[in-house]
């Protein structure tokens, strides 16, 4: 073992979600904490997982993530250990960092499964990690964490999502015959979350809804002229009182718009997430995908980055980017034209950047489930 290494381990850091649907009403209890929901309101929540068999598809795709990156991981002769660990559901954070402290490894880098800036994508995943070194500290086990930068503009994740959207386009113009500005938009779609945490989000950078209309941006320029069409960026997955202001329009209500000033035909992009869960899957495949049939919309929903090999190969660069980076090295830090790469995460970050405890949901934020 290496003792003087920055690292000594890997953990790819996740939401977590339930395997049975006697696990629904307990994850939700854990996501829910100290908020006040009634047990029947989960319940009625839960009807997302039960419709899916009372599983969550994310522990499978991020088994699939794992497997991946150890590949990738093997293939550059990086002999690092990769574990997994969740905020909400088994494996949680702080067991996975007690064993594999007890077997000696003690100083992890994580892999957060979310790609942009705000509290509940970036800055509550620092909060975990924190919880996790007190706690363990508490038992007399000393651990600590870093973490790679957030990667919407890394080239790995950018290139992935490009290649994805041509193809996704090339399956909607089979199905429509061929692209028409007139007629059909792309939406490019990712979780909506409240006007306070985008306003956090973006104290000292770009923040969380300028970082997707980057991304946005440059995956448009990189189209044919034979597959350009209006684009726009769109939400889902809201949740917590109406009175709550979050950010809109809804990918149900803005399709509704669409078609009644005539489009007949649209493609999803969801951008905003790496993998096909349950936002992915029942607001998009199930909801949105129901909304377009009953508007009479030609529908294609463009695939997740998921296990795309650039995609894995990039998080794989952004771990020896910041091995290196921890190790006193001067290195490149690539992003995709336009624009600027993050700072790394844990300690690098300011206090300011994407202030904790703003408004919260008072039902699960699906981020990641």
């Amino acid at each position: 073992m290496n003792t003087t290494a920055p690292i000594d381990t890997i953990v790819l850091m996740s939401f977590g979600g339930p395997e049975s649907p006697e696990e629904v009403v307990p994850f939700l209890k854990n996501v829910t904490a100290g908020r006040g929901i009634p047990e029947e309101r989960l319940v009625e929540v839960g009807e997302h997982y039960y419709g899916f068999g009372g599983k969550s598809p994310i522990n499978d795709q991020n088994k699939a993530l794992l497997a991946a990156l150890r590949d990738e991981l093997a293939r550059r002769d990086l002999d690092l250990p990769l574990v997994w660990g969740n905020r909400n559901w088994a494996p949680y954070l702080t067991d996975v960092a007690r064993a594999e402290a007890a077997d000696g490894r003690s100083r992890f880098l994580a892999i957060d499964t979310s790609a942009y800036s705000s509290y509940s994508s970036c800055r509550q995943y620092r909060e975990d990690f924190a919880g996790t070194v007190t706690a363990l500290a508490e038992e007399g086990v000393e651990v600590s964490f870093d973490k790679i930068r957030q990667f919407y503009n890394h080239p790995g994740y950018a290139e992935a999502c490009a290649a994805l959207l041509t193809e996704g386009l090339a399956d909607f113009a089979a199905q429509v015959g061929a692209l028409d500005p007139e007629r059909h938009r792309i939406l490019f779609v990712t979780h909506s979350i409240p006007d306070v945490m985008q306003d956090a989000s973006a104290v000292e950078t770009v923040g969380y809804q300028a970082q997707h209309e980057e991304l946005m941006g440059w995956l448009l320029k990189g189209l044919n002229d034979g597959q350009r069409l209006p684009a726009e960026l769109v939400y889902c997955s809201r949740s917590g009182p109406p009175s709550v202001p979050w950010l809109e329009p809804d990918v149900n209500d803005r399709m509704t718009e669409l078609a009644e000033a005539g489009v007949t035909g649209v493609v999803l992009v969801p951008i905003g997430f790496i993998s096909d869960h349950m936002e992915v899957a029942f607001d998009l495949d199930t909801e949105a995908k129901e909304t377009a049939a009953e508007l009479g919309l030609a529908f294609t929903r463009v695939a997740t980055v998921g296990t795309h090999p650039t995609f894995v190969a990039g998080l794989v660069d952004l771990v020896e980017e910041r091995i290196a980076q921890l190790s006193g090295e001067s290195v490149e830090t690539p992003a995709i034209a336009g624009t600027t790469a993050l700072s790394p995460g844990s300690g690098a970050c300011s206090i300011a950047c994407c202030r904790g405890r703003v408004e919260k949901p008072t039902l699960p934020n699906w981020a990641s489930a």
